[in-house]
């Protein structure tokens, strides 16, 4: 009995003497503010459009630190931390009395520390300014300050701090980065095996680290659930099932994806700790595992960028500029979807798509496929070889260059130029060189993204969109008309649609083009279905050449394994918009069934005479139709100048009348809004307009 009383008068000393100091140290509430910059110190975070993780960067201490609060975190763990670390926590002021006094009284009675009288707010104290002595100055000081951190701070706020703060072994801190680290998830949904743990380690998180000392882990979580038992906060059928479960033996990688993208947002705003970007993390994550399976089959100095866009917004939702940043052998740091390089045959569906909307050709329109000069510019297909008469169809299919070439001669290549812009993409032309007809071939310089947008413009019938770059710059619908008009790219589209697939691609559905640059420097395939886009390019950042690439053989079959693991594939190409179809090659007429232009621009009938030009309206009018005194719309008139008669016309695509020899016709449209106005010549030559018709 008097052993007894001896404890109890230490310990009630000692709880006098605390709640002495605790009532001294108010005073220096205000003249000594807790030092809360530590806590503002958080990893930068990349996550995608839906706040999801997709790559984290150490603090400058080298701290995996992740802001964190209650919201991200599994409500069945909350309820469990605080049960086991401050009962009181919702009642107390940032000192628990009675949890210190039963502190002190184990103290004496046991000459060792047996639980500890630290309220959640006294461990965040302590977190945001540590000491490494453990004295009863440094005891009285953390509660002081703890104090002041409950004047100052809501408790969901100190809740936060600590569920950011804590420490979790190594340079994890933090419950976020923990549950990252030992078992790959967020903290959101935890088993409660899982939740017993994290909430055991930071009392003493580098002896309890699960992938350094398991044994001492599972003691500490076993140690947890028994609380978590005796105060009925958890099932006893869960508790036995968490206790079967294995604590994890290794620390995971925390989430790196989208590395290029990631690094460029946090250069761009430095002093950010979050960046949201367009991706959508789970598709980023199985785009970056084709990439990297399709790069370990290429050369060992071969590198490889993806790109995946949403045509109807504009959004990038998978960007890989390589398939392993920190392959050096492969100049990983190097993001190639924003790299210059030459785009092969990939900007022929473009020329094809204005020869649809001038009226120059339908599909089945024959075009020579034969050795031609353009004024010494001889082009030949890749394979060395002639087909002949094919049709528009099969040329485009079989990408056969001297076709192509011959369409660019007849249209321009500067038109070609600057219906690209339309799309506000501007391909690098050499320095002081006008745009020639090699633009057809490759003779160009353009990127995967350009190259991405150029074909969502070409997938979305209704409208133009300018990608975003995935963080900052928010993709744009553009004002005026679409890339083309919605008969010339269903032809297109239907035509891209029909190309061979690659060998053992099961994926159907998909427009694609692919290319291949000069000397087998570029590789790529770029394809589309009813809603997104993907591109992949294929080479060397030196741009050394590749013997044996192609587009067809080394990048189609993986842009065919994207588009089938991306998630996203099923959405079936839009029908045919009004006026659109195939006509067989008899039911053409005339001017369209052979496309006759014949190199350096003669016409196949020698004739030398200027070609058609619209007068009226102007390219780029817009006009407003008047109506008669009956009330009826007056027509629009059309006029022209040069060109052999007989003319026809044709609106979207579309012919307004049979063909006339008179100069002057009207057109009187369904509607307002943007049309194309072409007029053909009997030798096939053509101009075109276009215009905003506002109709009354």
């Amino acid at each position: 009995m008097r052993a007894v009383g001896k404890i109890g008068i230490g310990a009630l000393a000692a709880l006098a003497v605390t709640g002495a100091s605790v009532a001294g140290l108010f005073w220096a509430e205000r003249a000594f503010p807790p030092p809360l910059e530590r806590a503002a110190t958080v990893s930068t975070e990349v996550v995608d459009r839906d706040g999801r993780l997709l790559r984290a960067f150490a603090t400058p201490e080298g701290l995996w630190r992740l802001k964190t609060s209650a919201s991200d975190v599994d409500p069945a763990f909350l309820k469990m931390l605080v049960a086991y670390e401050d009962r009181r926590f919702e009642e107390h002021r940032g000192v628990d009395l009675l949890a210190l006094g039963r502190a002190a009284l184990q103290l004496a009675a046991n000459g060792r520390i047996v639980s500890g009288g630290s309220t959640i707010s006294m461990q965040v104290a302590r977190l945001i300014e540590p000491r490494r002595e453990r004295s009863l100055a440094a005891k009285l000081i953390q509660i002081a300050r703890a104090i002041q951190i409950e004047r100052r701070l809501s408790k969901a706020e100190i809740l936060d701090l600590y569920l950011t703060l804590a420490p979790y072994g190594g340079n994890l801190e933090g419950v976020r980065a923990a549950s990252l680290a030992y078992f790959g998830k967020e903290p959101r949904r935890l088993s409660v095996a899982e939740a017993a743990l994290l909430v055991a380690l930071p009392q003493l998180p580098e002896r309890r680290r699960p992938d350094r000392n398991p044994a001492v882990a599972d003691a500490a979580r076993h140690r947890v659930l028994e609380r978590m038992q005796a105060a009925g906060i958890v099932d006893p059928g869960e508790i036995a099932q968490a206790e079967t479960s294995a604590v994890p033996k290794a620390r995971q990688r925390l989430p790196a994806l989208a590395a290029h993208l990631a690094e460029a947002a946090r250069k761009a705003t430095p002093g950010a700790n979050r960046h949201q970007t367009t991706l959508q993390a789970d598709i980023q994550q199985r785009l970056e595992t084709v990439a990297f399976e399709a790069a370990a089959k290429l050369d060992p100095k071969v590198s490889l960028a993806m790109m995946m866009a949403d045509s109807t917004t504009g959004e990038i939702v998978a960007e890989i500029g390589a398939a392993d940043y920190f392959d050096a052998a492969r100049w990983g740091w190097i993001d190639m979807t924003r790299q210059s390089r030459s785009p092969g045959s990939t900007l022929k569906p473009f020329i094809y798509g204005l020869a649809f909307e001038e009226g120059l050709v339908a599909q089945e329109t024959i075009v020579e496929d034969r050795p031609a000069d353009f004024f010494g510019y001889r082009p030949k297909n890749f394979d060395m070889s002639y087909q002949g008469d094919v049709s528009i169809r099969q040329a485009l299919q079989l990408s056969l260059n001297v076709p192509a070439v011959r369409l660019l001669d007849s249209l321009g290549p500067a038109r070609l130029m600057t219906r690209l812009r339309r799309a506000e993409v501007k391909p690098r032309l050499p320095t002081a060189e006008a745009p020639g007809l090699a633009i057809a071939l490759g003779g160009v310089g353009t990127s995967l993204k350009d190259l991405v947008q150029l074909y969502a413009g070409l997938a979305n019938r209704e409208n133009t969109v300018r990608l975003g770059d995935g963080v900052r710059e928010a993709p744009t619908v553009l004002d005026g008309p679409p890339l083309f008009e919605p008969v010339a790219a269903w032809n297109v589209a239907d035509i891209l649609s029909g190309v061979l697939r690659p060998l053992g691609s099961q994926q159907s559905g998909i427009a694609y083009k692919t290319g291949t640059s000069y000397g087998y420097r570029d590789a790529w395939s770029v394809g589309f279905d009813g809603r997104y886009v993907i591109g992949v390019w294929i080479g060397r950042p030196d741009n050394a050449a590749i013997p044996g690439i192609s587009g067809y053989a080394t990048a189609a079959p993986i842009l065919f394994e994207a588009f089938a693991k991306s998630g996203l594939a099923g959405n079936a190409l839009p029908p045919s918009p009004h006026g659109a179809a195939r006509i067989a090659l008899a039911e053409l007429p005339v001017s369209q069934r052979r496309f006759s232009m014949q190199p350096n621009g003669l016409l196949a009938t020698g004739a030398r005479e200027k070609p058609p030009q619209i007068v009226y309206p102007p390219e780029g009018a817009q006009v407003e139709l008047g109506t008669a005194p009956d009330g009826t719309p007056l027509p629009l008139i059309l006029k022209i100048q040069s060109g052999r008669a007989p003319f026809r016309w044709l609106a979207d695509g579309k012919p307004i009348a049979d063909p006339t020899r008179r100069r002057t016709s009207d057109w009187l449209p369904n509607g307002s809004g943007y049309s194309t106005l072409t007029v053909i010549d009997a030798v096939g030559r053509a101009a075109s307009v276009g215009i905003f018709v506002r109709t009354p």
